[in-house]
């Protein structure tokens, strides 16, 4: 099986890159030879060749933006958005085994055949898509032009009652000029990309020109112009101007001058018709309006705007919330208003520095991989990519989540009222160090607090540290070993008498049992050990018992999804043995993803029984993480139901 996959979302910095990665971590898990196209910021990579397409048995598309699709005629498609790709990339390989997906016919651009390719995405999620597929290209421009002005106003800037300006004579005064020409692409690109989102290459040319009409106020009478609420609205119309000409069916004499002559032109009139005489005037009012409201806060209105956007930056780490504060921000940016942006930019990096920051400053409460994946956080964080804190909270949403917005909202309130400004379409630290932000000082200091608010929610939430990491081969790894240590372990595993092990059945019906009583920690675990002494396969109970809470002493073995692993080895142990309970209310006992533990599997073995605990915790792991498997346990009604799923492990 041969599986192609394109990746990309609207800035191309870090979920194209996350979606690749998991694609191609599943495609080994599953034995699926897979290749993975990134369409990122830097352009595309990796890119597919004719060859490997026509040996495809099938096309994943993982994206927020608009793929070209024309070079995959005759393959079976999926098209999903970039966070399916990261979050089911099991899911949408198997999508492709399973044939669950459509032929695509390219026919020089046929809408119909456009619309069979997007009708597996919701409404709004094209209308995300097409929203993103501009802001991606719109981003760049507001990049450029920031930085460019920062860099004139700070070496070539001179002092004056208005602040710093910039003698006309001056060299300096050129780059600021090149800088604000770049700011004046903005809305046309974002109009004109929404555009051929929505109708391929017909909708570049009336998008642009709706959008410059929408950006330049003389043409309907506005002072300061619709904005980039009117490059949205321009976008939308053009594109589905365009879209609905080329679907009138024409002589084929016609056919070839379509899309460089009849809809540019029509749909270009169209537009531009419809914002001189209708709606820019509207548009430009409202957002005017906007524009004067947002100047106008002070006090407890800018706090509470500053809390809006902060969590919204935080809650989903560069997903459609947080993109929609980015463009409200960034977009504000060419209207003079740096303060929104200001906001932004110390919110979107509080969440990745605070966790990497938790993770230097107590590490027992974090496994190896986390740890790890600290490292890379903070370094992301520096650089304003948000992202780097999803692979938290994708392990422990309900604590990681609520940290980084609490975090990126006392970080966004500093600025606030701090005054602290960003120039630039982009935030973090590294834009203050290009000289992009105002009131740097109070930028830092926003930062700094932040991070230091996440990390400190963080290390309350996780009052311990997690027993169980699962990688990515759900092998179970201890939080205080070595890495030489795991290594050993892992080949201790892997090189056990796996026979031996077969032989020796580990799960017993009379040790499973069903509890509707509201019990806590210690009372199922006395439950679990009385039975196993009943049934005569441990000599002391207050021994194993001992043990047991000794290791839960350590750390919670509650790993989250309503399961709980407790395990020792003991010399109160016969041979080795799991006991299980399924609790109906859930057990009172502190968990990684805040769950009451309904599954709890007790594993007891010798002190003289090698590494068998790990084989038990390895195969078990691999069991729970099955959604459905997990599911029909605690569903169960009976102990022979249970032992009937867990014979086979």
């Amino acid at each position: 099986m041969k599986i192609l996959a394109i990746t990309s979302c609207p800035n191309g910095i870090a979920h194209t890159y996350m979606a690749q990665e998991k694609l191609e971590q599943a495609a080994q898990e599953m034995g699926v030879n897979i290749k993975v196209e990134t369409q990122g910021g830097v352009g595309a990579e990796n890119v597919l060749t004719s060859k490997e397409i026509k040996e495809a048995d099938g096309i994943i598309i993982a994206a927020d933006r608009q793929v070209d699709l024309s070079r995959f005629d005759g393959k079976l498609i999926i098209n999903e958005s970039v966070r399916e790709g990261i979050h089911k990339p099991k899911e949408l390989i198997q999508r492709i085994i399973d044939k669950d997906g459509h032929i695509h016919h390219d026919r020089n651009g046929d809408t119909n055949q456009k619309d069979d390719d997007q009708e597996q995405k919701s409404g709004m999620q094209m209308v995300y898509q097409h929203l993103m597929n501009g802001v991606s290209f719109m981003v760049p421009f507001i990049v450029v032009g920031g930085l460019l002005m920062a860099i004139a106003l700070t070496l070539g800037g001179e002092a004056s009652s208005k602040g710093l300006v910039i003698p006309d004579d001056s060299f300096w005064k050129s780059i600021e000029n090149i800088g604000s020409l770049a700011f004046s692409f903005m809305v046309p690109i974002l109009a004109g990309y929404i555009a051929v989102s929505i109708a391929d290459k017909p909708g570049l040319v009336p998008g642009m020109i709706g959008g410059a009409i929408a950006a330049d106020g003389s043409f309907y009478g506005s002072d300061a112009g619709a904005g980039f609420l009117g490059g949205i609205v321009a976008g939308f119309i053009a594109g589905y101007i365009a879209k609905w000409i080329k679907n009138i069916k024409v002589p084929k004499a016609m056919a070839p001058i379509m899309p460089i002559i009849i809809i540019p032109i029509i749909s270009s009139l169209i537009v531009g018709l419809i914002f001189i005489f209708l709606i820019g005037a509207p548009i430009a009012s409202i957002f005017e309006g906007l524009t004067t409201w947002l100047k106008s806060m002070q006090g407890t209105n800018i706090i509470i705007l500053a809390l809006i956007v902060g969590a919204m930056i935080a809650f989903d780490m560069g997903g459609p919330v947080n993109k929609v504060a980015f463009l409200f921000g960034s977009a504000l940016i060419a209207e003079g208003n740096y303060a929104v942006m200001g906001m932004v930019a110390v919110a979107v990096c509080t969440p990745p520095i605070g966790l990497g920051l938790a993770t230097f400053i107590n590490k027992r409460k974090f496994n190896k991989g986390e740890i790890e994946m600290g490292k890379a956080s903070f370094t992301m964080g520096l650089f304003g990519i948000t992202e780097g804190a999803i692979p938290f909270a994708a392990q422990d949403p309900f604590r990681i989540i609520p940290s980084n917005m609490i975090g990126a909202m006392v970080a966004a309130v500093i600025a606030a009222i701090g005054g602290v400004g960003d120039r630039v379409a982009h935030g973090g630290p590294i834009v203050a160090v290009l000289g992009g932000i105002d009131q740097i000082l109070c930028f830092f200091i926003a930062v700094i607090i932040g991070s230091i608010v996440t990390m400190s929610v963080v290390l309350i939430l996780r009052r311990q540290t997690p027993s169980l990491a699962v990688d990515t081969n759900n092998i179970e790894m201890g939080m205080d070993q070595s890495e030489n240590e795991i290594e050993t372990e892992k080949n201790s595993v892997s090189t056990m008498d796996n026979q031996a092990l077969e032989e020796q059945s580990v799960f017993s019906e009379q040790v499973i049992h069903i509890s509707k009583q509201t019990l806590s920690r210690d009372e199922a675990i006395d439950q679990l050990i009385e039975n196993l002494n009943e049934q005569g396969y441990i000599t002391d109970q207050s021994q194993l018992k001992s043990d047991v809470l000794k290791r839960e002493m350590e750390s919670t073995t509650a790993i989250g999804m309503n399961v709980a692993i407790p395990h020792a080895k003991s010399d109160a142990v016969k041979a080795p043995i799991v006991a299980v309970m399924n609790n109906k209310h859930g057990v009172k006992w502190e968990s990684l993803d805040g769950t009451l533990p309904q599954l709890i599997f007790l594993i007891t073995v010798p002190s003289d029984s090698s590494d068998t605990h790990l084989k038990l915790l390895q195969r078990l792991s691999r069991t729970l993480m099955d959604d459905e498997t997990r599911q029909n346990l605690i569903n169960a009604t009976n102990s022979k139901q249970i032992y009937n799923i867990l014979k086979d492990i």
